[in-house]
């Protein structure tokens, strides 16, 4: 336990001129580099994190939290079950669809997609769709009138637009004289949508629920029902209550498990980035160590004076630990409240470097994700924080042991 003398002298140590400036410029490079070290750990998990929340809100903006499918050939009475899943603990919404893969053509243009079918006026309940709509809407989906909805990319490749007619090739084959042709059906664009997820924008489309039923055949049968929850972070257990509860013939599958490789990937990145920069502050804490030898070195008389005064190795080895531990606690700080100031305005200091030097870090025409986000949260900060501060404490050891170990007739030999 630190005494009160103990940590007088080590912050006396600390704020003397000393006769060696070089044991100060040392000193003050070793604060610089831990605080620019916390700095960009903050920072670059707080962009990290912004990123990924930024990708989920897009990715969840046309898939859903939990999807109940039948593991058969779809649901025929979806009403109910939409009834019963809507009483579940933090279900906010439900609606049908039916999912199945076609051809589109228009022109010489030719393309694979992901036909959705929907109704357009449960659709708000499960997904963001509607608010991404480029041009035209969803509402404009009517039974019967064979309305398509386009992602950009996709239309963008087939050369269509708002008003045209593209043809949908169905797997499904129609038996005739001329023998197994594929089922083939016009539907008029009446809306083109960007999420901003290539996935999407590129390889889905959408058309109203009755007129999937009768392209592919389904009667009243729906593919399953898509569910929105209050908290998305909660689908895994929503999850298992809904598996509980309905029929074993239900299948019932969150977000977590249909994009699993992908976020999963995001927290490797994050991790690495984590290791990678904690080098940083590695590098810095351990510069302590140089400067604490260094101080030793030239406290050498006064280490002797204070072991003939009575101060016991324990104590030798506590003022150069306070001493230390000063260098890093205040690196520290720095680095978080740089780290927490940068975080929480870089959407706002980027842009104006950007305006500053005329440049864009990333084009709107490369990159999905033209704005850097952020998003800070607190337990990153006290875990980089403590951890760099933990550093500092480890570079203060050897430096405090060899300064315990000194022997005053030795030191004082040459005085």
């Amino acid at each position: 336990m630190f005494r009160p003398y103990e940590i007088y002298i080590g912050l006396r140590y600390t704020r003397a001129k000393r006769r060696n400036h070089f044991i100060s410029f040392i000193s003050l490079i070793s604060i610089l580099g831990i605080a620019l070290g916390v700095t960009a750990l903050v920072t670059v998990l707080s962009v990290m994190n912004g990123f990924e929340g930024e990708l989920r809100t897009r990715i969840l903006g046309m898939a859903s939290h939990v999807i109940v499918t039948e593991r058969a050939e779809g649901i025929a009475d979806w009403q109910s079950l939409a009834r019963e899943v809507a009483g579940a603990p933090h279900v906010t919404g439900a609606a049908p669809f039916v999912r199945e893969e076609a051809m589109l053509t228009f022109g010489r243009a030719v393309s694979g997609a992901i036909l959705r079918g929907i109704l357009p006026e449960q659709e708000p309940r499960v997904s963001t769709i509607h608010e991404h709509m480029v041009s035209g809407a969803i509402a404009a989906l009517r039974p019967g009138r064979y309305g398509i909805v386009l992602g950009r990319e996709l239309a963008m490749a087939l050369g269509a637009d708002l008003g045209d007619r593209v043809t949908v090739i169905s797997p499904q084959a129609s038996l005739t004289p001329a023998g197994n042709l594929p089922r083939l059906r016009r539907f008029t664009v009446v809306g083109i949508f960007e999420v901003g997820m290539y996935e999407y924008d590129r390889g889905v489309a959408l058309i109203h629920l009755n007129d999937a039923q009768r392209l592919f055949r389904m009667g009243d049968r729906v593919t399953g029902l898509r569910l929105r929850l209050d908290d998305l972070f909660l689908a895994p257990r929503v999850v298992r209550d809904l598996q509980s509860r309905l029929s074993p013939d239900y299948r019932v599958t969150d977000w977590t498990h249909q994009h699993a490789n992908f976020f999963r990937a995001i927290k490797t990145e994050k991790r690495v980035m984590f290791v990678i920069l904690t080098l940083i502050v590695a590098v810095a804490a351990f510069n302590i160590v140089s400067t604490l030898v260094m101080v030793v070195t030239d406290k050498q008389a006064d280490i002797a004076i204070l072991r003939t005064l009575g101060a016991t190795p324990r104590s030798i080895m506590e003022i150069f630990i306070v001493q230390g531990l000063v260098i890093g606690l205040l690196g520290t700080l720095l680095g978080t409240v740089g780290g927490v100031a940068l975080a929480l305005n870089v959407e706002t200091l980027v842009p104006a470097i950007e305006r500053l030097f005329d440049v864009q870090f990333l084009p709107a025409d490369v990159y999905y994700i033209s704005e850097l986000p952020s998003e800070l949260h607190w337990p990153d900060v006290w875990k980089i924080a403590g951890l760099a501060f933990l550093l500092t404490l480890l570079a203060t050891l050897y430096p405090a042991w060899r300064a315990s170990r000194t022997q005053p007739a030795e030191a004082l030999r040459y005085e």
